[in-house]
């Protein structure tokens, strides 16, 4: 298998170093051989070189290449590390397929030379190749036709794609076991989400035709007839524990067209709540989009989104959770609004927020004004050492009134209320003279010798 694969690999990339006996593939690429240079390489040329470090040596200058996108010197070194296949240590020779297989469909991917037919006949000698230990060559023959598939997909070739899974669909492994079932589910799964493509594009179609054209009628049993395939297709892989994101929002968006409204709840609340399911951000996030398209009632919302909030706290949702818990009428809702705010703004990702600091500004004040004076003095306890340094440094002032006025004036008036007006944000925000804004700057000293923790006793 060794030799039958070097030779394929050498048809397709590889020619000698001897013009005379040079191979040119189809697709233009010349890759000049490569042991005598890795041996000088690795053994300072010596005649007889050491297995284990050639193959060694061969995969670090493939990284190498990689890393630096020189794709012709990964191509050429790729064809030297094929010897791993021979290696007399087991465990290096049943893990050698998969590396061969993602360094070099990397390779092909990438070189400016390589072609689909390159690709093609690359992935169809790996899946052929084999290897000891039969499990894992189950996997492998699975990860290639579906990296195939969707190399296929790139390049437009959507037919070929669809029966390079059907092959891999009808792939037989003895005797039939829970880990062989997920893989071909996987398979399936991956042939409703191309059937899925299709329908997608029928779906664009037919929204540009009258309703009362016979061509509509048409389109729409096809892709009733399609919706139905991708939904066999998919429905045995989402229901096993697993992240399968792209797979259940391709489902429910056909369960939502054809007006399965209980189909497509039910398959979201279950992926987001099964306990048999990993922790998933994705799955709340998709079902409180759906929730909030039925116009689900406020509390239901925010029950979707506390779970969210509670693995993401700096989540994009989040300043809409926020709003959610701002307006309901639950006090304990509300004080949870002061505590989302905060929390985003804990993550240095969220520093220049802008809509997070007016937010919370406002809230400041609305609470304030509350008498809920002990929701803030509990938020602040915590951050009291090190978000003056975090957001309201000098430093921090300056960066921002120049990138943004509008955002370095709610900050100064929130650190005005938290830090009192010594701090030296608010300060340095306070002497700036802006004609447009000198109002706006005023309006905020007042609002912080009003508000601010620092001094409680203002507070009337």
């Amino acid at each position: 298998m060794m030799s039958d694969f070097g030779e394929e690999l050498t048809k397709l990339a590889v020619a000698e170093d001897n013009p005379e006996t040079s191979v040119l593939s189809k697709t233009g690429m010349h890759f000049p051989w490569l042991h005598k240079h890795v041996e000088a390489v690795v053994t300072g040329g010596k005649k007889r070189k050491d297995f284990a470090q050639t193959t060694s040596a061969c995969l670090s200058f493939i990284q190498e290449a990689l890393l630096k996108h020189q794709w012709q010197q990964a191509a050429e070194y790729m064809h030297s590390y094929l010897q791993t296949l021979e290696d007399s240590d087991t465990d290096k020779r049943q893990a050698a397929p998969e590396i061969i297989w993602k360094l070099g469909s990397e390779i092909l991917f990438y070189h400016p030379k390589s072609n689909v037919e390159t690709f093609n006949s690359f992935a169809d000698r790996m899946k052929n190749i084999g290897v000891l230990n039969y499990l894992k060559w189950v996997f492998l023959l699975v990860q290639i036709s579906l990296q195939h598939a969707l190399y296929l997909l790139h390049h437009g070739m959507l037919d070929d794609a669809n029966r390079n899974l059907s092959k891999a669909e009808t792939w037989r492994y003895g005797e039939k076991s829970s880990s062989q079932e997920v893989l071909i589910n996987l398979v399936q799964a991956y042939k409703g989400l191309l059937q899925y493509y299709t329908w997608t594009r029928k779906k664009m179609e037919l929204s540009k035709l009258d309703e009362d054209d016979y061509a509509y009628a048409a389109k729409t049993r096809t892709m009733l007839s399609q919706s139905c395939k991708t939904s066999t297709n998919i429905c045995a892989l989402v229901k096993t524990p697993g992240v399968w994101d792209p797979f259940v929002k391709s489902y429910v968006e056909m369960l939502e067209f054809y007006g399965d409204q209980d189909g497509a709840r039910e398959m979201l609340t279950n992926y987001a709540y099964d306990e048999k399911f990993p922790s998933n951000p994705n799955a709340h996030v998709y079902l409180y989009e759906f929730l909030k398209r039925e116009k689900a009632p406020r509390a239901k919302l925010i029950s979707v989104l506390k779970i969210l909030h509670e693995i993401v706290p700096s989540h994009t949702l989040m300043l809409e959770f926020h709003t959610l818990l701002r307006k309901s009428d639950t006090e304990e809702h509300q004080k949870l609004g002061l505590s989302v705010l905060f929390e985003v703004l804990d993550f240095a990702g969220c520093n220049k927020n802008i809509t997070a600091w007016k937010y919370l500004a406002k809230y400041l004040k609305q609470i304030l004004v509350g008498s809920h004076h002990e929701w803030v003095e509990e938020e602040w306890k915590s951050r009291r050492n090190w978000w003056p340094a975090f957001h309201f440094s000098f430093f921090w002032a300056k960066s921002d009134w120049k990138a943004d006025t509008d955002l370095a004036c709610e900050k100064a008036f929130v650190a005005g209320v938290l830090l009192g007006k010594g701090c030296k944000y608010f300060r340095y925000i306070l002497k700036q003279d802006h004609e447009t804004l000198k109002k706006k700057i005023k309006r905020m000293k007042k609002s912080v010798k009003k508000y601010t923790i620092v001094n409680p006793g203002v507070h009337t």
